[in-house]
């Protein structure tokens, strides 16, 4: 079995109290302008905030950003994208897992895989396409959740009269034979906050023979046109099954905004990530359009079109109406990202089994 079986019916925030996240990709200026968009999107009610990566751009990685932002930010949730096709998967489940105790609990995991030579190139591997990239991604998401696992909660006992820091009868082999590598783990740090931090891939990497819906705890989901999302949501839902995972959105938004419409401030340039559903236009039909949205999915990432511009347009206009209209979950006070998403703090795997010896 792969992964955790943490999805239940009961996890889907949809039916009108789902959530919503932003990506960051566009701040430019260093770490000040990162600090500042990250407190920014907090301030503005946003439930969570997420980090794009690319191996061959040659800037801090997307993890690395979302630890800097860990101690700046006091609720909204952290989530780096990380390839699953080019990283070792060993020092990806550690420093996820710092990055959940930096951030008090309040991280996540967009596992992608990337058909992208470049990033190949990058790191000195083969490119890799296809089913290929989807087995990694698969044993990458495995072996990563037997890693968190690997340390029972109450691991470390601090017993100063016999100077054991831990109890080394509570750390676990997890015994892990990948695509091309094996892992004997465990762990080189303690379990999660968290316990398992959510994993969210893309809706096409899941289900149909590829990775199991049980394997993560949210799918995004995109169509080519925004009337089209509640549909594709319906359909995502239905080919998954009764136990499918979370449902997120994805959504470039440009706005009207400082003097321009939406028209003008595209000047007829299609954005990049145009694969998107796109949404131009004034805040309020926005507000009308994530409304009917969040009828059907969790959540929404929105992929604005100028940070700087657009993320003051979401701020002044867009949530608070969404707000006022009682479509949005109130973002956790003291909260997990598992919290947000309805999902219950799970029991190491290895916990279960050495209790049965």
């Amino acid at each position: 079995m792969m992964g955790n079986a943490n999805n239940t019916d009961s996890n889907n925030t949809a039916g009108g109290r789902g959530f919503l996240a932003l990506e960051l990709d566009g701040v430019a200026g260093g770490a000040s302008a990162l600090a500042a968009a990250v407190l920014a999107a907090e301030s503005a009610g946003f439930h969570a905030v997420t980090f794009r990566d690319s191996p061959a751009e040659g800037r801090l990685n997307a993890l690395q950003r979302a630890a800097y932002a860990g101690p700046l930010t006091r609720q909204i949730a952290l989530i780096p994208e990380v390839d699953t096709a080019y990283t070792e998967p060993f020092h990806v489940s550690t420093q996820l897992a710092s990055l959940d105790y930096v951030s008090g609990g309040r991280a996540g995991w967009i596992a992608t895989a990337e058909d992208d030579p470049a990033a190949a190139a990058a790191v000195g591997r083969l490119h890799m396409t296809g089913d290929g990239l989807v087995q990694e991604a698969g044993a990458a998401i495995e072996v990563s959740r037997r890693l968190w696992d690997s340390w029972e909660d109450d691991a470390v006992i601090r017993d100063v009269a016999s100077g054991r820091y831990l109890d080394a009868g509570k750390l676990h082999y997890v015994d892990f034979n990948g695509p091309g590598y094996s892992v004997k783990g465990p762990s080189i740090i303690p379990r999660p906050l968290q316990g398992q931090l959510p994993v969210l891939v893309s809706a096409s990497l899941v289900g149909d023979g590829l990775i199991e819906p049980s394997a993560v705890d949210a799918v995004l989901v995109t169509a080519p046109t925004p009337e089209l999302l509640a549909e594709e949501v319906r359909d995502v839902r239905e080919r998954l099954g009764g136990r499918a995972p979370a449902v997120v959105v994805e959504l470039d938004v440009v706005l009207d905004a400082r003097g321009q419409d939406a028209a003008q401030r595209l000047g007829g340039v299609e954005p990049d990530g145009a694969q998107r559903a796109r949404f131009a236009g004034p805040a309020a039909e926005l507000a009308d359009l994530l409304s009917e949205v969040l009828e059907v999915a969790d959540g929404v990432r929105l992929h604005p079109a100028r940070l700087d511009i657009d993320l003051e347009e979401l701020a002044r206009l867009v949530l608070p109406e969404l707000r006022l209209r009682g479509v949005l979950a109130p973002v956790p006070q003291d909260g997990t990202f598992r919290d947000l998403l309805g999902l219950e703090r799970p029991a190491s795997r290895y916990a279960a089994t050495a209790a049965g010896n």
